[in-house]
């Protein structure tokens, strides 16, 4: 079971660095208001919802504790992430404000997982 675990770890890993990365990239063009989500935002932000879920099952499953509370926050965060993206998903530009937030709240998403103890 550890091992699937792990697996899954990584692949949300891989789903945070999809969102961040490319939200990353468009920081240039954030400052010149020309902003858009790439799809690989919007991939990693549904990689991240599903594979929190079947970390979150699989945990349980092993009779690990859950802290339900910060699994709540983090997943409130990422729907409105995951929103906002999906919405916007197909806009040439996004307003500095909107794609501004979505990177704040994917980094409040990493450090609440790493910090929140």
């Amino acid at each position: 079971m550890d091992v699937l675990i792990h697996l899954f770890v990584g692949l949300h890993i891989i789903g945070i660095a999809a969102l961040l990365g490319g939200f990353l990239t468009q920081m240039k063009a954030m400052g010149r208001g020309t902003a858009r989500f790439v799809p690989g935002m919007l991939h990693g932000a549904l990689t991240m919802l599903v594979t929190g879920v079947v970390l979150v099952g699989l945990n349980e499953a092993d009779h690990h504790s859950v802290d339900t509370i910060k699994i709540g926050v983090k997943l409130a965060l990422l729907i409105v992430i995951l929103g906002l993206v999906y919405v916007q998903r197909d806009e040439e530009r996004v307003e500095k404000p909107l794609f501004g937030l979505v990177g704040a709240l994917t980094v409040a998403n990493i450090f609440i997982a790493v910090l929140w103890t």
